[in-house]
C-alpha cells in the first residue's frame, strides 16, 4: 500500500521528523460535518518569481513520505489550466516490456497566473482522492518588504469516509510539512537561524 494512502500512519511518523516547521504557520480555520478549511502561510526572502519557479517543481521540496511512488522526484506540476499536479509511477524492473508507466493525478490545475502569483488546483489529496469530496487548494504569493509570503488555503467538502473533525488536523499537519519544506528550500540557513521562535 502506498505511504500516501496510509494517511494517519504517515502523519504520526511525520510529526516526529525534524522538518523546518518553524518556517510555516498553519491552522484549521473552519470545520463542520460538511467539510473543513485549512489555512497555512510561510515567509521567505526569495522573490515572487523565485517562489513560483520552486512551487511548480514539487519534486524538489515535497516529502517522499507522502507519495505513491516513494520518491518526490516523480512529482510535477503542469502549471496551466487543464494541467495537473501529477506523479509518475515508474514500471517495476520485472514488468512486461509493453507495460506502460503508471501515474497519479493529485490535483487538477484550474487557474495559474505567475504574474499575480496565484495557483489554484482542485482535488482530494491523499486518501481524500477516494472519497466523494471536492477540494480546492489556492496558493497565493504576496511580495513583502523582505521577500514573499506564501499562503495556502485548502477547502474540502463532501461525503467523507471519516469525520471531517478527524481528518482536518491531519491534513493541516501534512500540508504544513510540505509548505515548510518549500519555504526551507527558498530560505538560506542563516536566515532560518535568525528567525525568532
Amino acid at each position: 500500500m502506498p505511504k500516501f494512502t496510509a494517511f494517519p500512519i504517515a502523519l504520526a511518523l511525520c510529526l516526529g521528523l525534524s522538518a523546518p516547521a518553524q518556517l510555516a504557520r498553519a491552522e484549521v480555520a473552519a470545520q463542520d460535518e460538511a467539510g473543513f478549511v485549512v489555512r497555512l502561510q510561510a515567509d521567505t526572502p526569495a522573490s515572487k518569481t523565485e517562489v513560483w519557479k520552486a512551487l511548480i517543481a514539487p519534486g524538489k521540496w515535497w516529502s517522499d513520505e507522502h507519495t505513491y511512488s516513494g520518491k518526490a522526484a516523480n512529482m510535477y506540476i503542469d502549471a496551466q489550466a487543464s494541467g495537473c499536479f501529477c506523479e509518475k509511477l515508474p514500471k517495476p524492473a520485472d514488468a512486461p516490456e509493453d507495460q506502460r508507466m503508471g501515474s497519479v493525478e493529485h490535483m487538477h490545475v484550474v487557474y495559474a497566473d505567475p504574474q499575480r502569483g496565484v495557483l489554484r488546483m482542485v482535488g482530494g489529496l491523499g486518501p481524500l482522492q477516494g472519497d466523494a469530496v471536492h477540494g480546492v487548494l489556492t496558493i497565493t504569493l504576496k511580495p513583502t518588504e523582505t521577500g514573499t509570503k506564501i499562503e495556502w488555503e485548502y477547502r474540502v467538502a463532501g461525503a467523507f469516509s471519516a469525520a471531517p473533525a478527524q481528518i482536518a488536523p491531519m491534513v493541516d499537519r501534512v500540508l504544513g510539512e510540505q509548505l515548510a519544506r518549500l519555504a526551507a528550500l527558498l530560505t538560506p540557513p542563516e536566515a532560518v537561524a535568525a528567525k525568532p521562535d
